[in-house]
Order: C-alpha cells, then structure tokens, then sequence
C-alpha cells in the first residue's frame, strides 16, 4: 500500500463495539471500575476491532527499525556511529534486552535496517530496506527529501502489511539508532510546540556539557526549519530520521488494518506524532506501552491523549517497554473472553 491509500484506510473506532464492551464490562463479576484502565483498554480495543470481544492480540511481533543520523556529527552523544550497525548484528543473533523479553511473552522480533550507515551482518530476522546510509545533518539541511522519507514511511507500510497478512494480530514498535533521541525531541518539540529544554533528554546517559549542546541542536534545528504540523511529510523529512519515519508508517498501517500496535519509548511517540497529523483516528490503534523516563515521551503521548500502561523508569528503546506491556494487552482482552458473567456465575449483584 501507498502512504496516501494507507491513509485512505484509516477510519474512527467503532462506537458500537466500544459500547458493547462497557456492557459486558458491567456485567462481569467484579466491582464496575475495579479493573482500573485495562478496563478502558478493553473498550478500545473493541472499538478497533469493531466487535466485542476484541481478537486476542497474539501472536505479535515486534519490529525494530535501525537508522542512522548526521547530526551525530554535532556531539549529542558520546556513543560511536557504528554501534548502530553493531547493535542490529546483535539483535539479530538474539542478545540485545528485546530478544530476552520476546523470548518471555513467545513473540518475534524483525529487524529493518531502514538507514544504517554501515551494511549490517544479521540473522534470517533482517531485513535490508535500507532507504539511504542515515540521513543528513538536520542543524545544517534537511535529514532527508520529501521522497526519501516517504520511502522510508512506505518501508513501515509494507513490513506491516506483511507482519499481518503473515498471522500477526498484535504489532510493536522498536527503534535503534545511536543519536536517535534527538530528532526525536525535534520531532515532539515541532508537533506539540514546546520549547526544546523541556522536550529533550539525556538519551543515552549523557553528562550536562553534551546535555546541553544537544537541547542547543534541537532549538537551532527547530529555528533553521520553522517546520509545520499541518505539512507531516516535510516535517518528518526536515527534522525527522529513517526510523521514525518507517514506525510512523507502520503505525498508518496497524491502524489501516485496525490492528493494535504498542508502541515503545520516545522514538517511537514521537513517530506516532507524525502518524496522528497523517490520520488522527490512527491514534485509536496505538496503546501506549510505557512512559519512556525522556522527558519528551510525556509530553508526545499527552498530545497523543494516551496513558501509558507502564512506568519503570526505562529508556532503552529496542521495544522493551512495548514487549513488557504486552501481556497487559493480553490481559485486558482475555477478561472480555473468558471472565464470568453475574448471571452465568450465578453472583447476585449489589
């Protein structure tokens, strides 16, 4: 599918469904509430599937996007450009914090290298989908034309599509690349209008020197692009990276397909920004899996109207926090399922 034949797809949630599953959660055996939010989450994600129960959200997949970037050039971290690529090979061979989870909840992971620098040595799990070898220098130029990232958001598209028309019922975000956290920032700083200071993070670990040259680079970023939220594509294309780009496109397509998608940390809200300004109902296929502890990830899933179903303080990116959260998913679906009625457990009611 296009971009624009993806969007197309896109429609609100189904009221009906949504309706249905807050009867049936009244019923249940159980206080009304008692359940706290996996009980709105059952709602939604009635109202994405448009029936009531909802489809159990398994298997899933995680797929983790890797880029590079040229504004790594202006010390935003103290990281090597090439732990990128060593890090997809990693992935790859199973040994990076996202595999252990997967292996937890039985879930595969993919990686894409939409933008890595250096070619990476991976396993069957890697695709080469590589749009070009990172992008520019977002202080000095725009990191990529209009056309390269509307590749890379119809490289998302496509590794979605795929994912699903495969068996996959759930999708997850995961992002890689060393530098990522500052287009970012840029990114949420763009869409939601907040100053740069409060948006951008330490990323890595990094110490105040690098700390504050990095929220530098986002405000001049922010300065030198003027970008506009109405005008997604250029946005992305001025500010944005490779990775961001092909998860805001695979978000269009979870919701194209009005299949759940968890997303992970703070590359993977701030591509659910540029989702969301593509197509607002695709935030109805989005489930926040955690609050990355990047300053900027509260802000963008503020904007977003989500509340994350996590909050451990995390900041690795990979889709960690998305795979933590799925069993979560999981849960809140199986209640609609499997949980007894009042009248068929034969429970008398307050």
């Amino acid at each position: 599918m296009t971009l624009e034949s993806t969007v197309a797809a896109i429609r609100p949630a189904d009221e009906a469904a949504m309706a249905a599953a807050r009867g049936h959660q009244a019923r249940l055996t159980k206080p009304a509430g008692s359940l706290g939010a996996l009980e709105e989450l059952s709602v939604r994600l009635s109202g994405l599937a448009g029936t009531c129960p909802p489809p159990p959200p398994e298997p899933a997949t995680v797929a983790v996007f890797a880029g590079d970037h040229g504004v790594h050039a202006q010390g935003v971290t103290p990281w090597p450009q090439e732990v990128t690529a060593q890090m997809v090979a990693n992935l790859g061979a199973g040994g990076a914090a996202v595999n252990v989870f997967a292996r937890q909840s039985r879930s595969d992971v993919l990686v894409v290298d939409v933008g890595v620098a250096v070619p990476p040595h991976g396993g069957p799990n890697l695709i080469d989908a590589n749009v070009r070898r990172g992008t520019r220098d977002l202080t000095v130029q725009p990191a990529m034309t209009r056309d390269e990232a509307r590749a890379a958001l119809e490289v998302g598209i496509s590794v979605a599509g795929s994912l699903i028309d495969g068996g996959a019922k759930c999708l997850l975000t995961g992002d890689m690349g060393i530098a990522n956290t500052t287009p970012a920032a840029t990114l949420i700083a763009a869409f939601t209008g907040t100053p740069a200071e409060r948006v951008t993070g330490r990323g890595t670990g990094i110490d105040d020197p690098t700390y504050r040259r990095k929220v530098s680079v986002v405000a001049g970023a922010l300065g030198r692009h003027r970008a506009d939220p109405a005008d997604p594509l250029g946005t992305l294309a001025a500010v944005g990276g490779l990775e961001h780009a092909a998860i805001a496109g695979f978000v269009l397509a979870a919701a194209a397909h009005r299949v759940p998608v968890i997303l992970d940390g703070v590359v993977a809200v701030s591509a659910a920004l540029v989702s969301a300004a593509f197509a607002p109902d695709s935030v109805a296929a989005m489930v926040a899996g955690h609050r990355s502890a990047e300053p900027g990830a509260a802000v963008a899933l503020a904007h977003l109207g989500l509340t994350p179903l996590l909050d451990l303080g995390m900041r690795l990116g990979e889709g960690t926090g998305a795979m933590l959260a799925l069993p979560i998913v999981a849960s809140a679906v199986r209640v609609l399922h499997e949980m007894a009625t009042f009248d068929s457990a034969g429970v008398s009611e307050k």
